[in-house]
């Protein structure tokens, strides 16, 4: 066997060489299940197509030359212009890698010194995923297959209702969308090419009072004191209450090649700090992020992670959205996040009031908080090739239909027939369709022989119902008062 002394792994090559070790891993797993004793081998572009699920757009050239050099790895010509490497020491090849892997993530990120627990932090976040998806594949995996035969998006807002009444049940339901998204998943063009991912930033804009943090923190984390079981990701959603932009952006770091959720109650509060706004562009952009100042310099590394945040306006009635307008941080969350618009209205109100009223007296029951976590646990660990059931599910794209495009353009199209200069980006249809393929993901177990996962009529619904709702609340009320 060869054996070499590990180098040091940059923060730009850490996620190549965590491809690397899956896919080698993939391979390996592959000729062991055929009964093949030959050393396992892999392409380049399956090394790509890896790399882009995962949004790691670095070069691994590099890296597979080191390995090249070290005797790890053997090039084979291969058809059509594609990369061979043959995989000489396997185990050891896996061993090393994972070492390096392991001494880069405990290294500090260079710059400001990062948070000293967050480490600590994204070990303890790790080990809760870990531990719920066992307690998933052991005891509850059958219940958790059949659950999820027969949820869809239509069942899942039906329980959203019964919990929080029609007013207020959609952001709940687009915050647990949001989680399966996590799972970054490519969205295939009918050409048979990825043109896109599951993952978006979600964000809840209005006045304090209307219910955005109970939608994106309390239903997904839990609240104890409240009787609110969780029904989010376990492990997956870093809170970021009282954590400064600063701070922020030297914990980012941490992050570099990983995926999660920061959920952070006030968002606007992070704009008001001098010099943020470019780098917190950067960040939703998960572009390369660099911040100088006097004192040092945070990055550069590369944030692939998302956001879940409130950004609170007071504004209420007939001058809510023009009030909204004026923010001049607006258009930088509405081009880069799903955003979601609320004014505090007479009927928003009463919701609000009555649900909380409910909860209080103990007359809301959560059925399928359990049920609903361990699909959600289940269909991320699939879709992002857990090693813990790698070779007992298979991960799937979901296929992007035309006929969706085509009744989202029926609903811009009337926007436009009331309107001639219109008060909505087309960026906004991008949301609803990332939206609709977050949904599909619901129906992992319904189309268990299907190849790709397909977006069904209720997603599509879903979708299109969310798109008019935002273009009227653009449109603002005074104007559609006006018109009626």
């Amino acid at each position: 066997m060869t054996t070499v002394k590990s180098g040091a792994t940059d923060a730009e090559e850490g996620p190549v060489v965590r491809a690397i070790v899956e896919t080698v891993a993939e391979a390996t797993r592959r000729r062991s299940a055929r009964g093949i004793a030959a050393l396992p081998r892999f392409t380049l572009s399956e090394l790509r197509d890896r790399l882009r699920r995962e949004r790691v757009f670095a070069d691994p050239s590099r890296t597979l030359l080191r390995l090249r050099r070290r005797g790890f790895l053997q090039e084979r010509g291969e058809a059509r212009g594609d990369r061979s490497f043959l995989v000489v020491a396997p185990e050891e090849l896996l061993q090393m890698l994972r070492e390096e892997l392991a001494r880069h993530e405990e290294t500090e990120p260079l710059g400001f010194a990062g948070a000293p627990d967050e480490g600590e932090e994204i070990h303890d976040m790790d080990a809760e995923f870990v531990s719920h998806l066992r307690e998933v594949l052991s005891e509850r995996l059958d219940e958790t297959v059949e659950f999820g035969r027969t949820l869809s998006v239509d069942s899942l807002a039906t329980y959203l209702k019964d919990l929080f009444g029609e007013a207020l049940y959609l952001d709940s339901l687009i915050a647990l969308l949001q989680q399966y998204a996590l799972a970054d998943v490519p969205l295939v063009a009918p050409t048979g090419r990825t043109t896109g991912s599951t993952g978006f930033h979600l964000a809840l804009f209005g006045p304090p009072g209307t219910g955005k943090t109970f939608a994106i923190d309390d239903l997904i984390r839990g609240d104890p004191r409240h009787g609110v079981p969780a029904h989010g990701l376990p492990g997956r959603n870093r809170y970021c209450g009282g954590i400064t932009p600063v701070q922020f952006l030297r914990v980012g770091a941490f992050y570099t090649g990983r995926t999660f959720n920061f959920i952070v109650p006030e968002f606007n509060d992070w704009f008001k700090y001098k010099g943020m706004v470019e780098p917190l562009k950067l960040v939703m952009e998960q572009r390369e992020v660099k911040w100088e100042t006097t004192l040092g310099t945070v990055g550069p590394y590369t944030f692939r992670s998302f956001f879940t945040v409130n950004y609170n306006v007071r504004a209420g009635g007939d001058e809510a959205w023009s009030t909204t307008m004026t923010d001049p941080n607006f258009a930088a969350l509405e081009d880069r996040m799903l955003l979601r618009f609320h004014a505090m209205t007479r009927e928003r109100f009463r919701a609000v009031e009555a649900s909380a009223e409910r909860l209080e007296l103990g007359k809301i029951d959560f059925p399928w908080a359990g049920p609903l976590r361990d699909h959600l646990t289940l269909v991320h660990a699939i879709e992002t090739r857990h090693p813990l059931v790698a070779g007992k599910f298979r991960s799937k794209s979901v296929a992007l239909d035309p006929a969706l495009y085509e009744r989202l353009r029926g609903v811009s199209e009337k926007a436009l027939q009331r309107n001639a200069e219109p008060a909505f980006s087309p960026r906004l249809k991008i949301r609803a369709v990332r939206l609709a393929a977050a949904s599909a993901l619901l129906g992992y177990f319904a189309h268990e022989k299907s190849v790709h996962l397909p977006i069904g009529s209720g997603d599509a619904a879903l979708a299109a119902s969310f798109y008019a709702e935002e273009i009227r609340a653009r449109e603002g009320r005074r104007s559609a008062s006006r018109r009626g």
